[in-house]
């Protein structure tokens, strides 16, 4: 029993007590008027050991040491911060040895009276830092636990939390008070506990404020949400004036008796804030001995959640689904993009209200654009959200720092997008999502390929929650993107993804995917889309990063919201569908191929890469000259492809397989091209996708329609660089470099390439492209030409030579 730790305690037979009201017993000590409890207390120890031995006396298992005060926002100017912590641990921990018991020692950290940014004018990590230093006094002076205690600020808790672990792996307990059912800056009890269990904290509780009976309802709310200890730490009643004395009305007994209430609830911990003595406590611990107790054990959860100050969501089995915006990104969005690289959010705030609007119940936010520092814009967007709006972020970026630098702002449980397979990202990030009580995004994506069978996925996603619990990083944090491949070129993407849901759903594990990309290269994106999800969320798919303002998309939600139970009688599908009217009837018009193509020029604008080869034999055996065929029929149809591309009568799918189908045909005549005038002297393009970027889609469409139209492409691979992809240019003697980035944090070593080119004075053209690629970017990093597709990618070629 000597050698027992409080969370062996914890699985007692019985509740712990904590101790009484400290500011009581000093009062009635002697405490000067006017004079700091700190002060006092450092003065006279012996008064303070004899209070601590009072309520040792009284049979408490928790003596909460006389530091409520001791951050330094609030400490006496002339008292150090780690000494007078150190001494007041000292002090408890000499009494609790002479109990000749198991007592523990709570260091007690109280709230510094501040709020922090963007809510006050205190910079989280100042606060943190504040917390840290009094948690390191009372580290050194002996406690057994951080009691956190009194907060009425879910930020501040958070940073008192944050402060513990980077300072020790002791036990914490926090509380927060309440009136009327939230805290002072709005946070209910539900939101409080889950944010406090997202930090991994031992024992959740409530404290001050209120009396037993008012208190009833925070608790019975915190049981039900928690699945870690519950504390409750009432007033002796609630206070009332008398004369001119402050007075708590409940005595000893009456106050024992509606106390130990809380622990035939299932509350582990109980003890007496305001008005409460030693003589409470021995009442307590009376009443609590020999009761029937049975600690409560929450409902089980699986799935994520997400908090701000006054909003909880939910993502997992049993749950609504959930639309994370995803509009407050800068690709495609010139406006907003602009807006950025001058530092201003105009536009950035009109997408938030517009999404909160239309439904979005957490908000991806994204500043990755050219020319844009993500490690100063993020933290100050996210400021901007938190201070108009009341529902969780989703911070998204691909740089760790920009994360890092924005996390301390928030003021609960926002969510992080995301972590991958990518080296160090699990070993940046998900200490700090740990840390931060920060669910976060696990995108299976390693090594050099986008995995495109569901079992390649499942097993990065296998490797990466070892790695994560090898962190100490608990599921309850984990959500995972299921990976939406564009079904344009990727045909079994769907199948796969599917697949991917059932899995997840399997393990317990919360899912989302970027739905759009689902849809992408192919007409009626909107009704693709929302199909899909329907599928998926049928699969198990709990929620989508999308856009909430698509008709169709919130249709299907709120749909489903009825057909899942989740709008009780339909009440909100009622209020916003009651004068609906189906959408007209779309006509539907056959493709351009009708069945086989009867033309050479045909098969190319069709696709059909099928019947291309026997329709260009018999063109052949006809006597057509194999040059006249490259020139007046091959050439004409692919550049018709590109134009109606450009006009959206054809799409990425239709692209592609016609430049196939070109291909095969040039392909077919190239010997009889060569025979009749040797090899044929082609302007070489060398393309690459710059180092540490692994996506190659939009390199390769832009490869194969160069190639159409009569280039000789030299494909330098994904992830290269600089110093290679200028090396590779040379030794195939290429005009042209085409350079792909998907990525904002790869998209800068594009520069890299033109630099080297510029230093070494080559004859060569640099072309550059990809989602995140912009004409404002290629201009100031000196590139000779923007292309944002492959039709513009050939249309630039052709100028070059």
């Amino acid at each position: 029993m000597a050698d027992m730790t409080f969370r062996q305690a914890l699985g007692l037979g019985r509740p712990l007590l904590l101790d009484g009201a400290m500011g009581t017993m000093l009062q009635a000590s002697g405490l000067p008027v006017g004079m700091s409890p700190e002060q006092f207390c450092m003065e006279s120890p012996q008064v303070l050991r004899g209070i601590h031995k009072a309520y040792l006396d009284a049979g408490v298992d928790l003596l909460t040491t006389c530091t409520f005060g001791g951050n330094p926002y609030k400490l006496p100017k002339e008292l150090d911060v780690f000494a007078f912590n150190k001494r007041m641990a000292e002090v408890a921990r000499e009494a609790a040895h002479d109990a000749g018991r198991p007592v523990f020692v709570a260091g007690n950290v109280g709230p510094s009276g501040q709020f922090a940014k963007p809510l006050g004018p205190v910079e989280p990590r100042e606060l943190i830092a504040g917390f840290a230093a009094q948690i390191r006094g009372l580290v050194a002076g002996g406690a057994d636990l951080i009691f956190v205690e009194t907060q009425f600020d879910l930020a501040e808790a958070r940073a008192a939390v944050v402060a513990a672990r980077r300072e020790c792996d002791l036990p914490v307990m926090v509380s927060m008070t309440f009136e009327q059912g939230v805290s002072l800056t709005g946070s209910s009890p539900a939101i409080f506990a889950e944010t406090m269990q997202n930090l991994g904290v031992d024992v959740v509780g409530t404290n001050c404020s209120l009396g037993p009976d008012q208190m009833l309802p925070v608790v019975r709310e915190l049981l039900e949400t928690c699945a870690c200890p519950v504390m409750a730490e009432p007033n002796a009643g609630l206070p009332e004036l008398r004369g001119n004395v402050t007075v708590f009305p409940l005595g000893p007994e009456e106050f024992a008796q509606k106390t130990a209430a809380f622990a035939g609830l299932g509350a582990r911990i109980l003890g007496g804030c305001c008005g409460t003595t030693p003589r409470h406590l021995a009442a307590l611990a009376q009443a609590v001995r020999g009761m029937d107790y049975r600690p409560s054990e929450a409902a089980r959860r699986d799935g994520i959640c997400l908090t701000s100050r006054s909003q909880l969501v939910r993502i997992g089995a049993g749950e609504a689904l959930v639309i994370i915006g995803e509009r407050i990104n800068p690709t495609g969005k010139k406006v907003l993009t602009q807006e950025l690289q001058e530092g201003r959010f105009d536009a950035a705030l009109q997408l938030a209200d517009q999404q909160v609007e239309a439904g979005a119940g957490v908000l991806d936010v994204n500043v990755g654009a050219s020319l844009v520092d993500e490690t100063s814009l993020l933290p100050e967007l996210a400021q901007r959200l938190i201070g108009r709006l009341t529902l969780p972020l989703s911070l998204d970026s691909s740089n760790a720092e920009a994360i890092a630098k924005a996390l301390p702002y928030c003021p609960g449980s926002f969510l992080v997008n995301s972590i991958s397979g990518e080296a160090d990202r699990m070993d940046v990030l998900g200490p700090l999502c740990r840390d931060y009580g920060a669910p976060f995004i696990l995108l299976p994506l390693q090594g050099a390929k986008l995995p495109v069978q569901a079992s390649e996925r499942i097993r990065i996603v296998e490797n990466l929650l070892e790695r994560a619990a090898g962190l100490g990083i608990p599921r309850r944090l984990v959500m995972v993107d299921i990976l939406a491949l564009a079904v344009s070129s990727k045909a079994e993407g769907g199948r796969q993804c599917l697949e991917m849901a059932r899995w997840c759903r399997s393990q317990g594990l919360p899912t989302t995917l970027g739905l759009s990309n689902t849809s992408f290269g192919l007409p009626a994106r909107e009704l693709l889309n929302a199909t899909f999800l329907c599928m998926a969320a049928g699969a198990g798919l709990t929620s989508c990063i999308a856009n909430p303002s698509a008709t169709r998309l919130r249709e299907a939600v709120d749909a489903m919201r009825v057909l899942g139970a989740h709008d009780p009688h339909a009440e909100s599908f009622i209020a916003s569908y009651a004068e609906w009217k189906p959408a007209g009837g779309v006509t539907l018009r056959q493709g351009d191929k009708a069945g086989a193509a009867k033309t050479l020029g045909e098969a190319v604008l069709t696709g059909d890469k099928e019947n291309v080869l026997p329709l260009l034999e018999a063109e052949l055996e006809a006597g057509a000259d194999p040059f006249a065929l490259v020139r007046d029929t091959l050439i004409p149809a692919i550049t018709e492809v590109g134009a109606r591309y450009e006009r959206r009568e054809y799409f990425l799918p239709q692209l592609i397989r016609a430049a196939e189908t070109m291909q095969t045909a040039f392909s077919h005549l190239k010997p009889r091209l060569e025979a009749n005038r040797g090899p044929e002297e082609r302007p070489v393009i060398v393309m690459a996708t710059v180092e540490g970027d692994i996506h190659d889609i939009g390199k390769n469409i832009v490869a194969l329609l160069l190639g159409n139209h009569g280039f000789d492409v030299v494909d330098a691979g994904k992830d290269v660089p600089a110093e290679a992809i200028v090396a590779c240019a040379l030794e195939h003697n290429a005009r042209i470099i085409g350079l792909s980035a998907l990525m904002t944090t790869t998209m800068v070593r594009m520069e890299d390439t033109i630099r080297l080119i510029r230093e070494r004075d080559l004859p060569i053209k640099v072309m550059v492209g990809g989602a995140a690629v912009t004409q404002a970017f290629a201009d100031a990093i000196g590139a000779d030409a923007y292309c944002p597709d492959a039709v513009c990618a050939v249309r630039a070629a052709k100028t070059f030579v």
